[in-house]
């Protein structure tokens, strides 16, 4: 249960920072800094979220 529960916040939190992601992408482009450790987040939040399903 507990698993299900912390997927689920990952999703979340997933979806958020991909918004946030595009955004800062398009504003500032996509080898600024901030975009780049945006989708580094972005990158360690999804892998989490595999290592979940892989249980």
């Amino acid at each position: 249960m507990c698993e299900i529960k912390l997927y689920r916040e990952l999703e979340l939190k997933i979806k958020h920072l991909r918004n946030i992601l595009i955004e800062t992408g398009v504003q500032k482009g996509l080898n600024h800094k901030e975009t780049l450790t945006c989708s580094q987040r972005l990158d360690q939040l999804i892998l989490k979220q595999f290592q979940i399903t892989k249980q």
